[in-house]
Formats: C-alpha cells, structure tokens, sequence
C-alpha cells in the first residue's frame, strides 16, 4: 500500500526505512523515532557523523545500534559499508595502523538516472552519435571519472571523506589514518575497492584466509589459478561480499596486506545492510 506521508501514520510502524534526501531526514527522523516511537533506519548521510547516533554494519558492530539510547540509526556509505566487510575481521586479527584505498564505482552509485545515462551513453557511443551527460561530470562510457561527490578544500572529494570517517566511526577508531580515492567506472551495479593496510602486528596470510573465509557476509574468491577474484560480473546480486587478491604488501613488507573486495552496492551497501540492521536490533 502507498499512501501519502504523515507523522501519525509513519509513528505507527515497528520499523521505518528511510531512503529520502538528506533534509528530510533532519527534518522528520528524530521526531519519528522520538518517545519509543519505531525504529528508524536511515540511509542518508544526515546523522551519520552525529556522536549520539549509532553508524552500524550489522556483523561488525551491531552492539552500538542495541545500547544506544536512540531508535535512530544511521546506514552507512555504500563504499564504506563494503570495504568493513573486510577490513573489520583483518583489524580484529592484525590490527590496522594505516589504509590506503582507491575505488571502481559502478553507476548505479548515482541511482537509477546513473545507470540510464551509462546505458543510454554506450548505445549512442555504438551508434556513432554523440554522449550526453547530465548525470556524471563527463562522460562515462569507456571513460573513468576520478570525481564523486563534491570536492572539499583539502581537495578530497565528499565521497573519498565519508570512508574516511565513517571508517573511524564503526571501526571505534576515531585517529587511524585512511586514504581514499574514489573513481566512477562504466559498471552498471556493484562497486570494487583495491585496498592496502598496514598493520601494527605481522600479517599471516594462512590466518587472513581463514578469518575471511569464517566471517559473515564474506564470499572468499582467491584463486589466481582459476583466475577467480572479485569482479562486478560475479558480485552483482549477491549478498556477501566477493574478497580475493590477498598477497603481502612490497612496501610495508611482513606488516601489510593487498587485497580487492567487491559488493553489490544496491544490495549490502543499502537495502540489505538496513535491513540487516532491524533483524539485529529486534
């Protein structure tokens, strides 16, 4: 049933999913969750960075969304969401000093007009006429576009900040040190991330393998003698997220870890993560 959104008819739900702008999550989510009203989960970027709201990814931190005073939780980033699928069990095992990351963001990062643009763009760009943009900054057929979001004075962008931050945040390490580049590919769903980390203990890749292969969520996709790794094709879908690529890092030598993740961004970097959220808290 769809009807026309009220206060009262929204009070009267056990669970509501917020996938509206972020102004109007600060306009209605906190009345909506107010006096053990329902629980709210939001997908916007309006409370995430907010300390008295819980930032949650259900396998990693699912405790913060329980003891919180408030029935208000935040969804996080896509790409964020993505990356802790793998990262929170290698943190937990080695302890993570530092992480550098660069993405391949699909076009369905930019909703359902992302994607339209890509496809309507490839079929023009066949067609030998020309590609419009509206959607992406330039063209995104056969292109890549190392700009998402807004660009900040430090000259990150607003998307490349968000991991940044919100990493800190579900992690519960407000100081560790993250690097992202985010870059726009012509995929239509599931984003990948190449991601390096440097460790405060010794990597053992036999333990990665194993915590990877045991943690929830996680699809381990590692075996270069079948050419199986992580890619869009294979991740688009699925509810785990693809992790493969492991190998020790050259640079930071016997403290470091290279590995490629990938996950469908409508699914566990979304809907699939919010839900999550309310099995967990209920």
């Amino acid at each position: 049933t769809i009807e026309e959104f009220t206060l009262e008819a929204a009070r009267s739900c056990d669970v509501i999913f917020l996938a509206v702008s972020g102004d109007f999550s600060l306009e209605w989510s906190e009345k909506l969750a107010a006096d053990g009203g329902p629980l709210v989960i939001d997908n916007s970027s309006a409370f995430r960075y907010d300390p008295t709201v819980p930032l949650v990814v259900p396998e990693i931190n699912a405790e913060a969304a329980r003891r919180s005073a408030k029935r208000l939780i935040a969804n996080p980033n896509c790409t964020t969401a993505i990356a802790l699928m793998a990262l929170a069990p290698l943190h937990k095992l080695f302890t993570i000093k530092k992480c550098i990351m660069s993405t391949y963001q699909a076009a369905s990062g930019a909703g359902a007009p992302g994607m339209a643009e890509l496809e309507d763009g490839v079929k023009a760009m066949a067609a030998g006429e020309a590609v419009e943009n509206k959607v992406f900054a330039h063209p995104l057929p056969f292109n890549v576009i190392p700009h998402i979001d807004k660009f900040l004075d430090d000259q990150y962008t607003k998307e490349e900040r968000k991991v940044t931050w919100e990493t800190r945040k579900i992690l519960d390490e407000p100081d560790l040190p993250i690097s992202c580049t985010c870059v726009r590919i012509p995929t239509l769903r599931a984003h990948a991330e190449a991601i390096t980390i440097e460790t405060e203990k010794p990597v053992d890749i036999d333990a990665a393998f194993a915590a990877l292969k045991e943690a929830p969520g996680v699809a381990l996709a590692d075996d270069p003698s079948s050419n199986l790794y992580p890619m869009p094709l294979t991740a688009t879908s699925k509810y785990d997220v693809e992790v493969g690529r492991l190998r020790k890092n050259d640079v930071f030598g016997d403290k470091g870890l290279d590995l490629f993740v990938c996950g469908d961004q409508l699914l566990r970097g979304a809907a699939l993560n919010a839900v999550l959220i309310a099995e967990a808290v209920l």
